[in-house]
């Protein structure tokens, strides 16, 4: 029995009911490739490999792990790498399903990382500490929406699942757990210049108790002085309360400005 790492954010599913549940979370999808991230000791693992079977790749940090998973699944492709660190070029298949009981001190940085390859990355599913599971999920007007839930949200339909109580856990966290799920959307395009899109959203943010016409102000004048900000729309309205939709609205208003 391998005693989890506190520094690698280790805390293994001890239900095996829970762990099939996730793993069912992939069903009904065409995929070239199931990438497992962290599996431990391979509570999950075991039914991604009865569903998957060679299209499942786990990838996993810890060295103690990898003989345990190497016994249980000798005939699959395990890398041993940090996967914030990973390098997508490596990775085969244009349908990819992401899915684990997710590291939670890395987990929100694992959504990011995911996003760089969302032209392929299908679903995403699994394990998340509920509060940030809870961000993920959240809807325009929530105080829980934030960068994080626009970002994923402008790629990914994301629903909230189920939680998990701490004592399904070895060691139990102090926090409960939530399950997500998110299928990509047919578009991944978003209209818009996906640079200052992501400006504007983390600049709306970044004073997310002021209206957007005072907390966009310091990035929208250091683009052009000129900026006509009283007509910026939604500009008294605060950041949780636009959609994905009106981001893209905002951020075409501010190019046409720039031009």
């Amino acid at each position: 029995m391998i005693k989890p790492k506190k520094s690698l954010g280790q805390h293994f599913l001890t239900d095996n009911e829970i762990a099939k549940n996730i793993a069912l979370l992939g069903g009904g999808l065409d995929l070239d490739k199931v990438i497992e991230v962290g599996p431990g000791e391979g509570a999950l693992t075991m039914y991604l490999h009865e569903l998957y079977g060679a299209k499942l790749h786990l990838i996993e940090k810890d060295e103690r792990c990898l003989s345990v998973l190497r016994s249980k699944f000798p005939e699959t492709s395990i890398d041993q790498t940090d996967f914030l660190k990973l390098d997508w070029t490596r990775i085969e298949g244009s349908r990819i399903l992401l899915i684990g009981n997710f590291p939670y001190n890395i987990s929100s940085q694992i959504m990011f990382k995911a996003l760089e390859a969302r032209e392929r990355v299908v679903r995403i599913a699994g394990m998340f500490q509920r509060e940030l599971a809870e961000r993920l999920a959240a809807s325009p007007g929530s105080r829980k929406f934030g960068i994080i839930s626009v970002f994923l949200q402008a790629f990914y339909n994301v629903e909230l699942k189920f939680h998990v109580s701490p004592e399904k856990f070895r060691p139990p966290p102090k926090v409960w757990s939530s399950v997500i799920s998110a299928q990509r959307l047919d578009s991944q395009s978003l209209n818009c210049d996906l640079f200052l899109f992501e400006q504007v959203v983390k600049g709306a943010f970044s004073q997310r108790r002021k209206k957007l016409s005072n907390a966009l102000k310091a990035l929208l004048v250091s683009k052009k002085s000129n900026m006509e900000l009283q007509k910026l729309p939604f500009k008294d309205q605060r950041a949780e309360q636009l959609s994905v939709k009106d981001y893209v609205t905002l951020t075409n208003w501010v190019q046409f400005q720039l031009k």
